[in-house]
């Protein structure tokens, strides 16, 4: 479920960008008045608005500057120009638009925007919102996380630019987000006058944070500095750390964040006329219905009618059945329309379905079909209880066809029923979106889904694995078509928020319709596109039959002990109590150990466990997992607050999460797998994400225990597949070595380290295997020396001389890796064994730290992908002769390379060996594969 998102914009820094984009060409009204600022600022508040349809939006104002850098450093921003007339006009202007837009302006005195900004944001993070920091300064990139994003407007013909975590980090070539208030206090800021470390730019300061990662690192290591630029740093240390402060984004300004405040209503249209009028903005006082189109009594009787929704009589339902072989008249495809398409300025026919000789009419013309989109409309996702509130159809561009589905429960079970024979109809292609949704609520309406399936959203995984799948995406990129927004008709999320059931008719059989025209539509791209790439066998021979396996498994559920988890979690709560005692006593003081603010107080100023304690940037102490582990091994206290967050986390998150996962009508935990988030081609699993449980600490492994057979007469069996990724780089690159190893059933890793020592195999010391073992995986993943001596706690050096080693040793694997690397240079994409595509658009930068991410995806991704398209084949096999077989046994979750079985005692013996030999044969290589079995009382057994 895609999170609430918050747009917060920069007010003055969009003001002045619109003002001097047309400094060469000014926007002058009649009266003589400089428009500038107002219209540069106005389009970008409504392209956002119109763009990404936010929820929630507020814009940000300095009022009177920043009274805390002023006083830390008077010459803060004094090198400033006075403020251009025009943009002095505007900012009135401005607050009235806002104001009868019914805009949340945000400001306070002697606080900047970047500040509230800041501030806001953080606080929307913790409330489980995205939020989007809309403004070209550069200065925002501080705050990004992974629900934090700059979103930079769209200027001078480019597109719009979202920065995220790897966005910032190619950008300003960082680790961390956080350390671009690091690069600004080392740089400076001539437009801001931070002054910055003198002789210090911007190849400088990534050069130093390569280095040192900080400012306070960089200052307590000037001693390996050379020459001048050692004695102007050591000579200006104190500028630096100043520079630091006023570059640093205060996050803790008197706003608060109450989402109820920054929700976007409908405009105040007579008063924005009136202002737009004024300012002669004829274009957006006319396109402001458009884009809060339905939100006013004006909008909606200037609405097309496009949708025929007749009396229940015979007469009517005659005209209706004489419109399923009318054409659209007056086609506008021809015609120039500026902008998407849209339902507005595009002529088509939706056609609501409303009496049983209709419905009988609609069934016969779909069963002449070959092929039929269709989208089913629900009230709530879960599909054992979800609520079916109508069908549509399409199986023609621009037409469609709605039925809608009553509330009473017989009445729905009859319609439904009506349109079994299409949905069990083998010959009919079904084309629909997260088609694995509708498998499920039709199974659980007793109706299966039948024929062939095309799936766009699948589709266009495959095609452009990195990019969103929406239908509104999908048809806003390939048919230039701007979809209903269904906000439009329920409206926004509260208590005053209707059900697609609740709205008139009319607008159900638009929205659902047309979504199963745009579907409709989208088939015939994908299907070409699939085709042109090479990916069609791909599509129908594996990602579509484990779209039907992973439907069948989300029904089925497993069952959990959570009688079990709850005794699990009373012990967790007495460990954790106990913990605390022994930290309170070991510090002399109690104290609310999950404050991060107390716990350093208590660390560094009541316990001084550190000289000069690290601080984050609102002044607190730095007491992340990366400072308290270093300390861990010193200090008994750090150790054991370490334990108590592991423990808190494992049973918040886990223990106490999981029986609330629950489902009350099956009794079972129903994870929901999707194929198309990770862009290499694994699985993910979500509500809940059963492939993040914890497995390296023994109490986390107990949560596996938790998982058990549905009754006395099953056994679990885990069927996991040994080392499968090494086994394919052996065979992708030829490696002789590697594939004997493999072939004799060597331990890999001993085998591995023997090559690379030059000793024989049975003298391989664990220290040895271990080393081997972490270069094995590591050449997977693109590991340098660097990250490789951080692992092993070894210098640099000798991290390099054990890959070097081990490349002397393993030649082939060295020229796959640089083969892999300029195939994708030269073709922009890397290719799994079954030709699945992962598309590396970084792999030629100019940037060294952007294009080695894309150097190790190249050799990564046909790995892992190849890994998942393997377990992928053996899924569909194990389902088929399972199902075909009529056996009790299920297949119930897919968890990296294992498999998990509900197994009938009675089967065991049987299935076991054929289930081994079904995944060790899914994929012939050049490499054995091999499968571990378990079984057990439960999960932790089994594995």
């Amino acid at each position: 479920m895609s999170k609430k998102r918050l747009f917060l914009l920069d007010a003055y820094a969009l003001i002045f960008r619109g003002y001097y984009a047309l400094i060469k060409n000014p926007r002058i009204n009649s009266k003589g008045m400089d428009t500038s600022a107002i219209l540069g600022f106005t389009n970008s508040l409504l392209d956002v608005i119109k763009r990404e349809n936010p929820d929630h939006l507020a814009v940000a104002f300095d009022n009177g500057g920043s009274l805390t850098r002023n006083e830390a450093f008077p010459e803060y921003k004094s090198n400033r120009q006075s403020t251009p007339e025009a943009i002095k006009i505007a900012i009135p202007y401005i607050h009235k638009i806002l104001e009868a837009m019914h805009i949340p302006i945000i400001e306070k005195p002697g606080f900047e925007a970047d500040d509230l900004i800041g501030t806001l944001s953080k606080q929307a993070e913790k409330a489980g919102y995205q939020t989007f920091m809309v403004t070209p300064d550069k200065d925002f990139a501080q705050l990004v996380s992974e629900n934090i994003f700059m979103y930079k407007p769209a200027r001078m013909g480019n597109g719009i630019e979202i920065w995220g975590i790897p966005e910032v980090q190619a950008k300003f070539e960082v680790d961390r987000p956080e350390q671009v208030i690091d690069y600004l206090g080392m740089m400076g800021d001539a437009v801001d006058n931070i002054p910055g470390l003198p002789g210090v730019g911007d190849k400088t300061a990534k050069k130093f944070l390569k280095e040192y990662g900080s400012m306070e690192n960089l200052l307590a290591n000037t001693h390996e500095l050379k020459g001048k630029m050692k004695e102007k740093i050591e000579a200006n240390k104190e500028l630096g750390l100043l520079s630091k402060e006023l570059a640093t984004i205060i996050l803790d300004c008197p706003v608060e964040f109450h989402e109820e405040n920054f929700e976007l209503n409908h405009p105040d249209l007579q008063k924005t006329n009136e202002i737009f009028k004024e300012l002669e903005f004829r274009r957006i006082a006319e396109s402001l219905p458009k884009i809060f189109k339905n939100h006013t009594e004006a909008n909606s009787t200037n609405e097309k009618e496009v949708v025929t929704i007749p009396q229940k009589t015979e007469h009517s339902s005659n005209q209706q059945f004489d419109l399923f072989s009318t054409p659209i008249e007056n086609q506008q495809e021809e015609k120039e329309i500026s902008g998407y398409r849209s339902n507005e300025n595009l002529d088509h026919l939706y056609q609501f379905v409303a009496t049983p000789f209709s419905r009988k009419l609609l069934l016969q013309k779909l069963i002449q079909q070959k092929s039929v989109s269709f989208h089913i409309e629900t009230i709530g996702t879960n599909c054992f209880d979800a609520e079916i509130v109508g069908l549509a159809f399409s199986y023609e561009k621009g037409k469609g066809y709605y039925v809608s589905i009553p509330i009473n429960k017989k009445e729905s079970k009859n319609i439904l029923e009506e349109f079994r024979p299409f949905f069990e109809n083998e010959a009919i292609e079904k084309i629909g979106q997260e088609t694995k949704q509708t498998i499920k609520i039709l199974s659980n309406n007793g109706i299966q889904l039948k024929g062939n399936l095309f799936d766009t959203q699948l589709a266009h995984y495959l095609l452009q694995p990195d990019m969103r799948h929406d239908l509104n995406v999908l048809s806003e990129t390939y048919l230039n078509y701007q979809p209903i927004n269904l906000t439009d008709f329920i409206g926004k999320k509260g208590k005053n928020q209707l059900s697609i059931r609740e709205i008139d008719l009319k607008k159900q059989a638009e929205y659902a319709t047309e979504n199963a025209d745009i579907i409709f539509q989208l088939k015939s791209i994908f299907e070409k596109k699939l085709e042109d790439l090479n990916l069609t066998k791909l599509y129908n021979d594996i990602e579509i039959p484990v779209l039907r396996v992973l439907a069948s498994m989300e029904l089925e559920g497993i069952k959990l002990d959570a009688q079990f988890l709850n005794s699990l979690s009373e012990e967790l709560t007495n460990d954790i109590q106990k913990l605390e005692s022994k930290i309170f006593k070991e510090a002399g003081v109690e104290f609310n150990l999950a404050s991060p603010k107390q716990l350093g107080d208590v660390l560094f100023d009541h316990l001084k466990l550190v000289d000069k304690p690290k601080k984050t940037k609102t002044g607190q102490y730095a007491t992340g997992e990366e400072i308290l582990s270093k300390l861990a091994p010193k200090h008994l206290i750090v150790q054991e607050i370490l334990e108590w967050r592991g423990l808190v986390k494992l049973k918040n998150t886990y223990v106490d999460a999981l029986p609330n996962e629950v489902n009350v009508i099956t009794g079972r935990i129903h994870t929901t797998y999707s194929q198309t988030v990770a862009s290499t081609g694994r699985l993910s699993s979500n509500n809940p994400n059963l492939q993040n449980i914890p497995i390296r600490t023994e109490r986390g492994r107990l949560v596996r225990k938790a998982f058990v057979p549905r009754n006395e007469a099953y056994t679990l069996v885990a069927a996991d597949y040994s080392q499968i990724e090494l086994r394919i780089i052996a065979a992708l690159s030829e490696d002789e070595s590697m594939i004997e190893s493999f072939k004799r059933g060597e331990d890999i890793h001993a085998a591995t380290a023997a090559k690379v020592f030059g000793i024989p195999l049975n003298e391989v010391t664990r220290s040895q295997r271990g080393d081997a073992k972490a270069v094995n995986f590591g050449i997977i993943y693109g590991q340098g020396a660097f990250t490789l001596a951080q692992q092993l706690n070894k210098s640099r050096s000798e991290a390099k001389e054990l890959i070097d080693n081990y490349y002397k040793n393993f030649p082939k694997l060295k020229q796959y890796i640089a083969n892999q690397v300029d195939f994708a240079r030269d073709n922009g994409y890397v290719e799994t064994i079954l030709n699945r595509r992962r598309y590396l658009k970084n792999i030629n930068s100019h940037n060294a730290i952007v294009r080695s991410g894309d150097e190790r995806n190249a050799v990564n991704a046909p790995i892992q992908g190849s890994a998942a398209d393997i377990i992928k084949i053996a899924m569909i096999h194990i389902h088929k002769f399972l199902t075909e077989g009529n056996y009790k046994t299920k297949m119930l979750l897919q968890i990296h390379d294992e498999l998990v079985f509900d197994m009938h005692n009675a089967e065991l013996e049987q299935l076991k060996p054929i289930i081994k030999q079904k995944m060790e044969s899914a994929f012939k290589l050049s490499v054995p594969l091999t499968v571990d079995l378990g079984e057990g009382k439960n999960w932790l057994e089994a594995h």
